[in-house]
């Protein structure tokens, strides 16, 4: 059976809204709604003091949709629009909060620590990044997962190679892929890689938060969340409602590349995240052929940058074509190439992360690719 948004309306017709005994598809309030292979996305607009009371709807509209001949999966978000009272607008007024923060966010059961990765732009090699600081901290023998939040680009299917579908555990809990040891979670898992997300931000936050708490993540020592590039509402939001122990920031030496990271550390430090410090991406090329160095990017402009801002130096990784292949391959070069002297930088920013939740920052090692 071929699913329509006409489904859809029809099954949401017994979802009535609580003050006006409407039904859900009279009121005009689906919006978003996307059908791809049996899953279901869509959003519900509200107001945002509604959110609360909204809730049950938002489950009720799941359980309709989720009855439908043919569909396998239903996501559903609550979005917002009101500028002044958006949860993004909320989180701003509290890390401005004088003499504090927003109240700590609940934690994910299982999950010791989750540290972000991120980048104030994209195209910087962030999500490369992130998939090799998390095999790096897995050789170090940490049980470690991924979550891919850029639901616009999402990477981690092509980076570590996965295809096909979570497994519903129970309920709405799905069971995360699995490669070279990790446990991982993207929306590229969910819908096809050639559908576009055409989501506004309070939709994007809610499938990221569904994502990190309706997922049996197991007992995990470390959860790397691959972040969506730039400080927008969807990043600060995020920042806001998961727990983070901490923050990579990854950048690119040039100078137009670090104003935005910059941004990055500001932002995560007016959330009160702890930044675990800044990698210097693609420092340089190592022709491999003559073995002549460019400087293509410049390069020292992150250790500089770091040294300015108080933050550690997390070391620099080159730009080379193995992590280049390895990663378009589906073949992380820390878990398919572990001697090379590039898996090494990787684990060698796997150590200095692991030292920064442990509590004891030292000085970032120089990393030299020979």
């Amino acid at each position: 059976m071929s699913l329509s948004q006409a489904d859809i309306l029809r099954a949401l017709e017994l979802v009535k809204l609580p003050a006006s005994g409407q039904s859900l598809a009279a009121s005009g309030r689906v919006t978003d709604v996307l059908i791809d292979n049996g899953k279901v996305i869509f959003a519900i607009a509200i107001d945002a003091t509604e959110a609360s009371a909204m809730e049950p709807v938002r489950k009720a509209a799941e359980s309709a949709v989720g009855g439908l001949p043919g569909v396998t999966q239903v996501l559903v978000g609550l979005t917002a629009d009101k500028a002044p009272s958006s949860a993004a607008a909320q989180a701003r007024q509290q890390a401005q909060r004088p003499g504090g923060g927003p109240p700590k966010p609940a934690g994910v059961p299982g999950v010791k620590q989750i540290i972000a990765v991120a980048s104030g732009k994209g195209g910087v090699g962030k999500s490369t990044t992130a998939a090799n600081l998390a095999v790096g901290l897995s050789t170090l023998g940490l049980k470690v997962g991924v979550l891919d939040s850029d639901i616009y680009g999402p990477s981690m299917p092509k980076i570590f190679g996965i295809s096909g579908k979570p497994q519903v555990v129970s309920g709405r809990t799905l069971a995360p892929m699995e490669a070279y040891g990790l446990k991982i979670m993207s929306i590229g898992f969910l819908v096809e890689e050639e559908t576009p997300m055409i989501w506004r931000g309070p939709m994007v936050i809610s499938a990221i938060t569904q994502m990190l708490r309706e997922v049996a993540w197991g007992d995990l020592d470390v959860l790397v969340v691959d972040m969506p590039p730039g400080t927008g509402d969807a990043q600060l939001t995020m920042a806001q409602q998961v727990p983070l122990a901490g923050a990579v920031i990854v950048s690119t030496p040039q100078d137009l590349a670090l104003l935005d990271a910059r941004r990055g550390v500001a932002m995560f430090r007016k959330v009160a995240v702890p930044i675990l410090g800044l990698v210097e991406n693609m420092s340089y090329f190592l022709c491999p052929e003559c073995g002549h160095r460019s400087d293509i990017f410049s390069h020292g402009g992150a250790r500089h940058e770091a040294e300015r801002l108080g933050i550690p130096f997390l070391g620099e990784i080159p730009l080379a074509m193995p992590i280049r292949e390895t990663s378009d391959g589906g073949r992380p070069i820390v878990a398919s190439d572990p001697s090379s002297p590039h898996a090494k930088a990787y684990v060698a920013l796997a150590r200095q992360v692991q030292a920064a939740l442990g509590g004891a920052v030292r000085a970032a090692p120089r990393i030299v690719i020979e």
